[in-house]
């Protein structure tokens, strides 16, 4: 399995939206990311199963998603 996928766009995707339209702050963000990516080692279903490696690159792309979501939803300026 690759790095980067199609699961990976929709990873990106949807931590844009959460970064841009919600105020959760970083630590709920990476409480919910990672949290995630220890459940899938309990689901039964083939997407789920996947490396370690893939599962720390999903998290980065999460984390890119949210910052780039997140600042475009900051109004203040800052």
């Amino acid at each position: 399995m690759a790095l980067l996928n199609i699961w990976s766009l929709g990873h990106f995707v949807q931590w844009f939206l959460v970064g841009r339209f919600t105020r959760i702050n970083w630590a709920i963000f990476l409480i919910l990311s990672i949290g995630w990516e220890f459940v899938e080692l309990l689901l039964p279903y083939d997407f789920a199963i996947e490396t370690w490696d893939n599962k720390i690159s999903d998290v980065i792309v999460n984390c890119c998603g949210f910052y780039l979501g997140a600042r475009l939803g900051d109004t203040d300026g800052s």
